[in-house]
């Protein structure tokens, strides 16, 4: 049988591998943030309650991206794991499973928006109009889901075998071509019919559909380290624990963060919807900071995988270091670019005299807090590369329902609006505390442990 070269997680410098590694993910995120920050500013040159309508829908999107991105981590985690223990035949099984999730999620998603996405506008709001741009948005966005599952099921396997690059071009096709077709959809440019919010959520599905066929089709032709065939390689329920067990806590935890955006807009709406049309834009705009440290953790994931499977501590121990050193510097410059350029910001959104002083206020709080939201991502992400996505889920819990969540309620009552945004610096204080603690004990049960076989 021919000897395989080991794969360049294995042997590449540190550095430069985590570099290589992330630098592609970070940029084909970075679009994807400017995506998702595009799309909002074309929604806001219709109205505020556009803006609002999709702000709404940020939950259950969050909770498709939660199932994507969770099935994902536990896939990419394992099969990069396999691959550094040199069980080929089980990473094989685990990416032709991940591929058949993907298209299940896809469909119980498509049955939530059908039966459930009028009721989810209804117990947000009784606006009409709000609810009529939300209803149509959410249900393009959950029917036409397929393109996306797809498309992260595929970028994660091209990312766990270390082919970022092709795995950003994939990403950067489909992010083009909705900042192409959003501004034809919304306003009826060339002919097309003008069809207003629903013409975003179409650009945004028909995106991720294009972005899903290129990424199906590079793992077929430049992924020779796993074998793609859904016939051959059947789907096996021992896998599917595995993923899950990894992907499971991880996909809860964003939930989590979906039940937090819907507790957190329930609470603006009791002052204005204003305030909640400012939470959407925070969230489109923080993710020019925090995109990019996601992308760093796609890197970091598959390369501390490899090397706990290989029972190489030394090259685990410095990817951790040099991905907290990168994610807290651009996490600085974010926080920079926020405590000084609020108005710049939000002026993006053709805000209001009354959204501008609100979100100026909102958007200085929260980012004080993004140097240790950085350090956090870090940490949770690294939890997972190890298996121990309960961990991460712990973390997320505390972070968002036991201290964020109850402290932007108690802070509105005490001190109104301007007081439920410190409630995000507030819960960081925790998220940090735990991640210290976690990371502690797992070099001392797992990497310490290496170091002497």
């Amino acid at each position: 049988m021919e000897k395989r070269q080991e794969n360049k997680m294995g042997v590449m410098p540190v550095n430069k591998l985590l570099i290589t590694m992330s630098i592609p993910m970070m940029i084909s995120m970075m679009f994807m943030a400017f995506y998702n920050i595009v799309d909002s500013i074309f929604v806001a040159r219709l109205n505020e309650d556009a803006l609002t309508a999709v702000s709404l829908a940020f939950p259950i999107q969050n909770l498709m991206i939660a199932f994507g991105t969770g099935t994902g981590v536990g896939v990419n985690a394992l099969l990069s794991r396999s691959l550094g223990a040199k069980k080929y035949d089980y990473a094989n099984k685990i990416a032709n499973t991940g591929i058949k999730l993907a298209v299940i999620t896809a469909f119980v998603f498509a049955m939530i928006g059908i039966f459930f996405g009028k009721i989810f506008y209804h117990v947000q709001t009784t606006d009409p109009v709000i609810t009529k741009y939300g209803i149509a948005y959410v249900r393009i966005v959950t029917i036409m889901s397929f393109g996306m599952f797809t498309q992260m099921m595929n970028e994660k396997l091209l990312q766990s075998t270390g082919k970022t690059f092709p795995s950003m071009v994939t990403q950067m096709t489909g992010t083009i071509i909705n900042l192409i077709l959003d501004p034809i959809m919304i306003f009826g440019l060339f002919g097309f019919p003008r069809l207003e919010v629903a013409g975003a959520a179409l650009a945004t599905v028909t995106g991720q559909i294009v972005a899903a066929i290129a990424a199906v089709v590079v793992n077929l032709k430049v992924n020779k380290e796993i074998e793609i065939n859904l016939v051959k390689h059947k789907m096996s329920l021992d896998v599917v624990g595995h993923i899950y067990s990894i992907g499971i806590p991880s996909i809860i935890m964003a939930a989590i963060g979906s039940v937090m955006n819907f507790g957190l807009n329930r609470i603006l709406m009791s002052f204005t919807k204003t305030a909640i049309a400012v939470f959407g834009v925070y969230f489109k705009l923080q993710s020019i900071v925090f995109m990019p440290v996601f992308g760093l953790n796609n890197g970091m994931v598959p390369i501390i995988a490899y090397n706990y499977g290989a029972k190489k501590p030394d090259r685990i121990v410095k990817t951790i270091k040099l991905s907290i050193m990168y994610a807290v510097g651009i996490m600085f410059v974010g926080c920079v670019i926020f405590q000084t350029k609020p108005d710049v910001l939000l002026s993006m959104f053709n805000a209001s005299p009354d959204m501008m002083t609100i979100g100026i206020q909102a958007l200085r709080t929260i980012s004080v807090c993004f140097v240790f939201a950085g350090y956090g991502i870090v940490l949770s992400s690294t939890f997972q590369a190890f298996g121990h996505g309960v961990l991460s889920l712990m973390v997320s819990l505390v972070r968002q329902l036991i201290f964020l969540l109850p402290a932007a309620y108690v802070f509105s009552k005490i001190g109104g609006l301007a007081a439920v945004w410190f409630a995000f610096p507030f819960a960081e204080v925790a998220s940090v505390s735990l991640c210290t603690a976690f990371i502690f004990h797992i070099y001392r049960k797992e990497v310490k442990p290496l170091y002497e076989k």
